[in-house]
């Protein structure tokens, strides 16, 4: 449009900006409603959200004939907060039956599951789900147990050089056999090999770090020590990547975690109890004086999560607040008695939750308190709560002698469903829960013996709390699994 002819756009009339408004995305549409009143009642329109609601649940639009009425926005956002939670007993479920082995660690990539099981990674390949197939690939390299599994996005990391506009993410696996493994092109054979502990490889960072030349990996080691290493396609053997190695802890490295208020400053704790914060941008010609600051915590550390100028850690019974300002411990946030076992945290709603015996604790880290009291216990389960994932909707909590996962209401502590994530025998229940992720409507849980839960809410229609649908525990309909004796 020429420039004599435009308008501004508060000049449009109402149907001519719904117009528009259907274009957008759901975020520009957020934009537009916060901008002023008159956007604001457009970008609530019913025939906006019609759209929206029919695109993504086609089947429900029709059964609730929401084209005949009004609110549909309202429906929109009370459904989606409700397929978030978990409310429904009908998800899309899949059950794999795999070798009898544990996985330790599970994640999403896409529409695929990845599977860390003793020295294996198998990639579940889930795209075909709804038709009733699946394939699987092993990826085969490390020679004993991995110890830790994460993903990041490839276009962070500088392996390839035009890989800014490159959606796939990179997989990073270390292990007991003193190496850390890259993976990337769909998850393809091992691309690269760093070695540099001199022990097993115990833990990895959440997310990337910076040391001045760009983003690098850091791991740490039951040798005590934490090392950077390269992710530049420059550096082609695993020996040239090692950047830098952190030398004072005295025993294993068990977290690591990048400081909320600089992207340099790489978080470590050991079971030495000591929590070390390292400059990564720090000259290399004195290692020692990299570690610029350093707490005192209780022994057996099991979580560590940092946000701004403080870290959250959970060791003992308790979890701690520690001002990096001043590396001292400034409050207490939670006590679960006898003994912590899981910590998460979210930040956006000032919450952290742990696991203990027999329960989950939801807790609100504003309440500084001399003794904290928990907003919700989250009980039911059996044995140690060792799996907690939390989200702005929903927590879900689990554990090895559990027979089920419990999900719960994020703001109120509600318990909204129980899912099965064991295998039936006429023993009973056996093999609870080893591994889980969990991505918004998705779920995947993994037991014993070699048993993977799959389970996708999108499209599903029987809500619990409208009184007609069975118990959760009982929906699932095994694709993959034998269940002949029911």
């Amino acid at each position: 449009m020429e420039h004599g002819n435009s308008c501004p756009a508060l000049d449009l009339d109402a149907d001519a900006l719904v117009q528009c408004a259907n274009r957008l995305s759901l975020r520009d549409l957020s934009n537009m409603a916060i901008s002023c009143k008159y956007f604001r009642d457009v970008a609530y329109s019913d025939s906006v959200w019609r759209r929206w609601f029919r695109d993504h649940w086609p089947q429900q639009y029709t059964s609730l004939g929401l084209s005949q009425i009004f609110g549909v926005r309202e429906a929109y956002v009370a459904r989606h907060i409700a397929l978030q939670q978990f409310k429904f007993s009908d998800p899309l479920t899949k059950v794999f039956v795999m070798a009898p082995a544990l996985s330790s660690h599970l994640l999403f990539d896409k529409s695929n599951i990845v599977l860390a099981q003793g020295s294996a990674i198998q990639v579940l390949k889930i795209d075909t789900c709804s038709i009733g197939e699946y394939s699987s690939e092993a990826l085969g390299g490390h020679n004993a147990r991995i110890t830790c599994m994460r993903q990041f996005p490839l276009k962070n990391t500088s392996l390839f050089r035009n890989d800014a506009q490159n959606e796939d993410n990179i997989l990073v696996t270390a292990s007991s056999d003193h190496t850390i493994r890259l993976w990337w092109k769909v998850l393809g054979q091992s691309q690269r090999c760093f070695r540099g502990h001199n022990g097993p490889v115990s833990t990895l960072v959440d997310k990337l770090v910076e040391d001045g030349s760009g983003k690098v990996l850091a791991s740490g080691g039951e040798d005590g020590t934490v090392c950077l290493w390269s992710l530049s396609s420059s550096r082609k053997r695993g020996h040239h990547t090692l950047r830098t190695t952190f030398y004072g802890h005295e025993k294993k490295v068990t977290l690591l975690s990048v400081a909320g208020y600089s992207s340099s400053r790489l978080v470590s704790v050991s079971k030495d109890a000591k929590v070390r914060v390292w400059d990564t941008n720090a000259s290399s010609a004195s290692r020692s004086s990299q570690c610029v600051g350093m707490a005192c915590i209780n022994r057996d550390p099991v979580g560590m999560k940092c946000h701004e100028m403080l870290s959250f850690v959970a060791a003992g019974s308790s979890v701690v607040v520690i001002d990096f300002r001043t590396m001292r411990k400034v409050a207490t946030v939670a006590v679960h008695e006898p003994k912590l076992y899981s910590l998460e945290f979210l930040s956006s709603k000032h919450l952290i939750c742990t696991g203990g015996k027999d329960k989950a604790m939801l807790w609100d880290i504003r309440k500084n308190d001399e003794k904290p009291e928990p907003i919700a216990d989250l009980d039911g389960h059996v044995g140690h709560v060792t799996q907690v994932r939390m989200d702005p909707y929903k927590i879900v909590t689990g554990g090895p002698s559990d027979s089920f996962v419990r999900v719960w209401e994020t703001d109120t502590g509600l318990h909204t469903n129980s899912l099965i994530c064991s295998a039936s025998t006429d023993m009973g229940n056996v093999g609870g829960l080893s591994a889980m992720a969990v991505d918004g409507y998705r779920i995947v849980t993994s037991s014993g013996p070699g048993l993977t839960f799959y389970r996708d809410f999108t499209q599903s229609s029987c809500q619990l709390s409208s009184g007609g649908c069975n118990q959760s525990s009982r929906f699932w309909q095994p694709t993959s699994y034998s269940d002949s004796d029911d």
